[in-house]
Order: C-alpha cells, then sequence, then structure tokens
C-alpha cells in the first residue's frame, strides 16, 4: 500500500484525524508550522484556507515533514512518510468560518479594559505592538470565531464576510495540486450549493475526498439527501462533517456534546459516505464517543491492494460509526504557546528580521509534535495497537 492511501485506510478504519487550520486562516508562518507538527504526529488531513499562499505554506510543511520521518520513528511517532490530504475549504454563501473582525482601534477609549484582546483565541487583536506598530485585529491571524464581538463594551468591532467565487475555484484546484475539497453549506441553500459544485464538478475525479460540512437546523438530513443526490456518483470518498458548534471547540465539554449529538443524528440518516465531527471538538470529544460506542471496535480488515480503495467507494458505503473528527480552535490553541515562543525569537539575515521556523529550533519542534501527538493519538491508540501486532 503506497502513502497516498494511509489516510483512506484511516476513514475506513474509523480513526480518521484531520487538523482545521480555519478557513479564513492565513498567518503562514504558523499554517507552515501547524501542519508540520501534526503531520509528523500522525494527521491524514490539513484542512486550510482556499489562497495560493495558505496552500503553498501548508505544502512547504509537509515537504519537511517527510525529511524529519527517521527521527520522527526514533522518537515513538507513527510517521512513516505519509503525507496527510491537504484540503481546502470553500463556501456556498454566508458562513462563520468565512469572515474577519474588524474595528477602528483610535475609537477604543483609553481607559477600556480591552477584554476582546484577552479572549481572542487566536492572538489576533492587540494593542500598541511594538513589533508590528500596530493596534487592531491582525487579520491573517483572525479567523472568525466572533468572541470578540458580545464582549466589546462600546459594541464597534465587526465582520466582515466574503464568499468563496464559483470561477476562481477550478483553476485554484487544478494549479495547487490540493487532494480535497470541503464545502461549507447551510439548510435551503441548495441552489448556490449547485452553482458552486458545477464550477468544482468538471474537475472533481482529481480529488481523493470531498467533504460536506454543515450546521444543524431544521430539515437538515433532508437538504443533505438533496445535497447527495446532486453530487452522485463520486469516485472519490465522501465525508459529511457534522458542524456541531462551529469555531468552539477550546471552550469545554458542553461544546463538545452538540458535535456528537449532530453527529448522530447525521449516522441516523445513514446517507452514504463516512460521518466526521467537527464544531465543538476537543479533549473531550473521542472519550465521549467511546463512552457512547460510536467508535468503530471490531477487527479491521486491512486491505492488501490499492485496486480495493478504487473499486470501493465510500460514496457506495454506509457507515455506522464515526469515521473521524477534525480539530480546529482547540488543536491550534494547544500549540499557540510554542508557536508564540517562535515568533518571538527572530534572527537577522542581512539586516532583516526574520521568524524561526519551527524545524529550526529541535526543542521547540518536538514539544509542539509531543503537543499534537497528545491529541491524535487519542483516536489513532488503536491503530497504533493493531501496526504492532
Amino acid at each position: 500500500m503506497t502513502d497516498l492511501f494511509v489516510p483512506l485506510q484511516s476513514l475506513k478504519q474509523g480513526n480518521w484525524f484531520k487538523l482545521i487550520c480555519g478557513a479564513s486562516f492565513q498567518h503562514l508562518p504558523a499554517v507552515r508550522n501547524l501542519t508540520l507538527a501534526y503531520t509528523l504526529a500522525g494527521a491524514d488531513c490539513i484542512d486550510v484556507a482556499a489562497d495560493p499562499a495558505v496552500i503553498a505554506a501548508a505544502q512547504a510543511g509537509l515537504q519537511v515533514a517527510k525529511t524529519l520521518a527517521k527521527d520522527a520513528q526514533k522518537r515513538g511517532f507513527n510517521y512513516k512518510s505519509n503525507s496527510p490530504f491537504l484540503m481546502v475549504s470553500l463556501n456556498d454563501g454566508e458562513d462563520p468560518h468565512f469572515r474577519k473582525a474588524e474595528f477602528n482601534a483610535t475609537e477604543c477609549p483609553k481607559d477600556c479594559l480591552r477584554p476582546c484582546e484577552r479572549i481572542c483565541p487566536a492572538q489576533a487583536i492587540v494593542f500598541d505592538s511594538i513589533k508590528q506598530d500596530f493596534s487592531g485585529v491582525v487579520s491573517e491571524k483572525c479567523y472568525g470565531c466572533g468572541r470578540c464581538i458580545p464582549i466589546c463594551p462600546y459594541g464597534i468591532i465587526y465582520t466582515a464576510s466574503y464568499v468563496t467565487t464559483p470561477g476562481a475555484i477550478a483553476p485554484l484546484v487544478m494549479s495547487t495540486g490540493v487532494d480535497a475539497v470541503e464545502i461549507h453549506t447551510q439548510v435551503g441553500r441548495l441552489a448556490e450549493f449547485q452553482r458552486l459544485w458545477q464550477a468544482i464538478s468538471p474537475w472533481a475525479d482529481q480529488l481523493k475526498v470531498l467533504a460536506i460540512s454543515c450546521p444543524d437546523g431544521e430539515g437538515m438530513t433532508d437538504y443533505l439527501r438533496a445535497v447527495y443526490d446532486l453530487i452522485a456518483p463520486l469516485k472519490s470518498a465522501l465525508i459529511w462533517q457534522t458542524d456541531g458548534r462551529p469555531m468552539s471547540g477550546d471552550i469545554g465539554d458542553g461544546t463538545t456534546i452538540a458535535a456528537v449529538k449532530l453527529g448522530q443524528k447525521v449516522l441516523a440518516a445513514k446517507l452514504p459516505g463516512y460521518v466526521q465531527l467537527a464544531g465543538g471538538t476537543n479533549s473531550y470529544t473521542v472519550a465521549k464517543l467511546k463512552a457512547m460506542g460510536l467508535l468503530n471496535s471490531a477487527e479491521f480488515r486491512v486491505m492488501s491492494a490499492e485496486k480495493d480503495y478504487i473499486t470501493q467507494h465510500s460514496a457506495l458505503i454506509t457507515q455506522h460509526y464515526i469515521a473521524g473528527v477534525a480539530y480546529g480552535s482547540y488543536a491550534r490553541v494547544l500549540l499557540s504557546p510554542i508557536l508564540e515562543k517562535l515568533e518571538n525569537k527572530e534572527v537577522s539575515n542581512t539586516n532583516v528580521k526574520t521568524t524561526i521556523r519551527l524545524e529550526e529550533d529541535e526543542v521547540l519542534l518536538w514539544q509542539a509534535v509531543e503537543l499534537a501527538h497528545s491529541l491524535v493519538s487519542q483516536i489513532k491508540s488503536r491503530q497504533r495497537r493493531e501496526s504492532e501486532h
């Protein structure tokens, strides 16, 4: 079996792990370093913004990971140069994942306690930054969680949203070599979904995975069936991403309950494809799934030939368990102390200050991988045990 099919094997076995860098997250050093750390920790998929610069940063992280495969194995990480799939996120309409916070810092009273700065999980809000000579929202770091909006005492923070332009999608997918596409949609937007799908469908055969992300809503399962009727038949694997409580995973166990409940709802609909949790996932998620018997605990048949994956599409299979978990804000916040240390470590090169890359600091690198592995291993533990037999 080649490296290409390892993530698909994870989907089939029920231990798929996806890192969500963020559909609006464009901080290139962080995307590169998150990709590197979670790849070495055993992730199956890296989901990034549909931005050529962001895609290139993630691809750079994937390439560096390959050069560190032997070191990772020596340190006990189950990474064998098998690259995770690189996925881009698209949207067919207004969506909280595709927005940025904005405000004019000159409107902030001098005596404001600045709760927005403290609550921002991406550290995207800064005041009087000497390093950046800036006050306000650092746009490339903001991923649109919206927590700063209700907490602002003066109500001056707002968001700017954007919608994927269908005509720009196909060239992006074709030219950058991404493996997978995720479409964010909502109940009632079938016409908008169809327009976006029509722009993608001529090149859909080159994708290894198509994911459909949808939050809960009245008539959700009927809507997802209508979406399936539009996209079938598929040659790629199909994932239904259940967005339990969007962008809330680092808050607490209540969010993971919302994620699991929505996963159960979609499983009950018996749609062809795989069901993967997102939106509210965190350190409680896998334990909750195990306690509820929603992870596949049967003995897995490891396919011996790649043709099996080609002839047995997920689009033709209905699964009865959660196939995987995607982690966004929780996974990023987990590594944020290390990434912050890197940001503060600058090197001068011909009088130009540049940020140190994660692989250039061996201590921080393996600390980051260890932290990432503490999350990845929760769902990968069974896979690892089986590979040792």
